[in-house]
C-alpha cells in the first residue's frame, strides 16, 4: 500500500495514511464527532508522539492504557473524547494482534469478495455496518482493493462520483463537495424528525 490521500489535508499525515493500513484504519475509527481532516490528522499526531514513523499495532495493544489515554489527551488532543478514542484505538490493535498478527492490510489482502471484506470490517472493534462500508469503498475508490462485489458491499457509499464520504475525497473540492453533501443530509433528517 503506497498510494497519495488527501483526506487529513496535510501532506505528512496524508503519506502515513497512504502507506500504512493500520493509520487508515485509525483515522477511520476516529474519524466521528470531530471534522474528518482532524481525524485522519489523528495517526500521524499518535505515531509522532510514540517517537515513530508509523503505528504499530502489537506496541500500541501492549501500552499502558492510561499512558496511551495521556498521549492522545496531550494539546491539541487527539480527538474530542481522547480516553475513550484511546481505550477504542487499543481495542483495535488488540484484536489485529490476536487475528492477523497485528498486520492490519491482512484484514482486505485475502478477502474472498466485497461481503466477506465488509463483515471482516464490521468485526473490528468500533466498525458499525455504515463505518465499515465507508472504509471498503475507500479502500475500492483509492487503494486499489476491489474485490468482486466490493461496490455493492459498500452500498451507496461505492457509488462513482458520489461524494458522500471521506472515500471520495481526493482534495480540497471534492472535501468540500463531501462535507456539503453532510450537511444536506443532517439537515434533511433534521427536518424529517420535526425539528
Amino acid at each position: 500500500m503506497d498510494v497519495t490521500l488527501h483526506l487529513a489535508q496535510d501532506p505528512e499525515a496524508d503519506a502515513l495514511l497512504g502507506r500504512s493500513p493500520l493509520a487508515a484504519l485509525t483515522g477511520m475509527l476516529l474519524d466521528q464527532q470531530i471534522p474528518m481532516e482532524w481525524a485522519f490528522k489523528g495517526p500521524a499526531t499518535i505515531a509522532r508522539r510514540m517517537g515513530a514513523d508509523d503505528l504499530d499495532a502489537g506496541q500500541i495493544a501492549a501500552m499502558d492504557p492510561e499512558a496511551f489515554a495521556a498521549l492522545l489527551s496531550e494539546k491539541p488532543a487527539v480527538h474530542r473524547y481522547p480516553g475513550s478514542m484511546a481505550r477504542r484505538i487499543q481495542q483495535l490493535c488488540q484484536y489485529l494482534a490476536e487475528h492477523y498478527d497485528g498486520d492490519a492490510e491482512r484484514v482486505w489482502k485475502d478477502a474472498g469478495d466485497g461481503r466477506e471484506l465488509l463483515r471482516r470490517l464490521q468485526d473490528l472493534p468500533g466498525f458499525g455496518k455504515q463505518k465499515a462500508q465507508i472504509f471498503l469503498a475507500l479502500l475500492g475508490k483509492q487503494l486499489g482493493v476491489r474485490p468482486e462485489g466490493w461496490r455493492e458491499a459498500a452500498g451507496a457509499y461505492g457509488e462513482e462520483k458520489s461524494f458522500r464520504s471521506v472515500a471520495d475525497i481526493t482534495g480540497p473540492e471534492s472535501l468540500a463537495r463531501v462535507r456539503a453533501y453532510k450537511q444536506e443530509a443532517k439537515a434533511a433528517a433534521k427536518a424529517a424528525k420535526g425539528g
